[in-house]
């Protein structure tokens, strides 16, 4: 029982809600379809929760074995950090982990597109091993991108576009504006969480040599940044759902209060241990969101 309370512990079970926002974004506007399948739609969700502990499992793993995880580390102490998992057997949790979540892709991928698709299953399977290969260079290996201020662009791509638009895609197997709006829009939210992290984290960040976007900015600039992230988000947000004809198009704009009282909190903010309730916060108003979008093309 302990060793499970352990791995949970690394999955870092807060953070799966954000993971399959996406996905239940590009879904939402599939729903309506004659064609929709629900079986795809719990692949895709399981598939994107294998990859968020792939990342968060190597990002224990990263920042333990660099030293970044410290006792000068405000966020809640890791597995590595605390002794409670030695580095193989994290390492073989990454692994096991990206076995499962290729298989997982795999079995999307073919039921999705099958013998008759073999170019756009071949992109997919492509993507599938590169979310795996992205998952674990956030923070581990010499060249982590996310020691390089990359890994708010990673974010973006991943959690809005892959996560959005692919969803989308496997299903209808096209585009269309407001989803690609939306692949916007929930990939600047996620980033909004990441930056929050980096913010709250900042001195020690510096001071270990991990260059976020955070420690390039400084701390003035970076929470102008998340203001402009939270604000681009939002008006996206608004323009799709008030623009287009949606029966109840005001659902989506109740997960739109929290994120503004987030955002005066943001503001006001001078010390970065008062950040890390706010990422919880933004991180639960994007699923949130998520969900009412769903529920809001599912009534019609």
């Amino acid at each position: 029982m302990q060793q499970i309370k352990i791995w949970l512990s690394a999955a870092r079970i807060r953070t799966l809600p954000l993971s399959v926002s996406g996905i239940l974004v590009g879904n939402a506007f599939c729903l309506n379809q004659p064609n929709f399948s629900w079986s795809l739609f719990i692949l895709m969700l399981l598939t994107a929760i294998s990859f968020q502990i792939i990342s968060n499992f190597a990002n224990d793993y990263g920042d333990g074995i660099k030293g970044t995880d410290n006792e000068n580390r405000i966020g809640p102490k890791r597995v590595l950090q605390q002794g409670l998992l030695s580095r193989e057997v994290l390492k073989n949790g990454i692994i096991i982990m990206s076995i499962v979540a290729l298989v997982l892709a795999f079995i999307l991928i073919s039921l999705a597109f099958g013998s008759q698709s073999l170019f756009y299953g071949a992109v997919f399977l492509g993507l599938a091993v590169l979310s795996v290969w992205a998952a674990i260079s956030y923070t581990t290996g010499d060249k982590a991108y996310g020691y390089k201020g990359l890994g708010d662009l990673f974010v973006l791509l991943f959690f809005g576009g892959v996560s959005v638009l692919g969803s989308y895609f496997v299903q209808l197997k096209t585009f269309s504006l407001p989803v690609i709006l939306l692949a916007l829009a929930i990939g600047l939210l996620c980033v909004g969480v990441l930056n929050l992290n980096n913010m709250r984290d900042q001195i020690n960040d510096e001071a270990m040599g991990k260059k976020t976007m955070v420690v390039f900015l400084g701390a003035k600039g970076a929470k102008l940044y998340h203001l402009i992230l939270m604000s681009i988000a939002m008006l996206v947000i608004g323009w799709v759902f008030l623009f287009e004809s949606y029966t109840f198009f005001w659902i989506p704009f109740l997960a739109l209060i929290p994120l503004f009282l987030h955002l005066i909190t943001v503001i006001k903010n001078s010390d970065p241990k008062q950040l890390d309730p706010e990422l919880k916060k933004v991180a639960l108003s994007t699923f949130l969101l998520s969900v009412l979008i769903f529920i809001t093309l599912y009534i019609g």
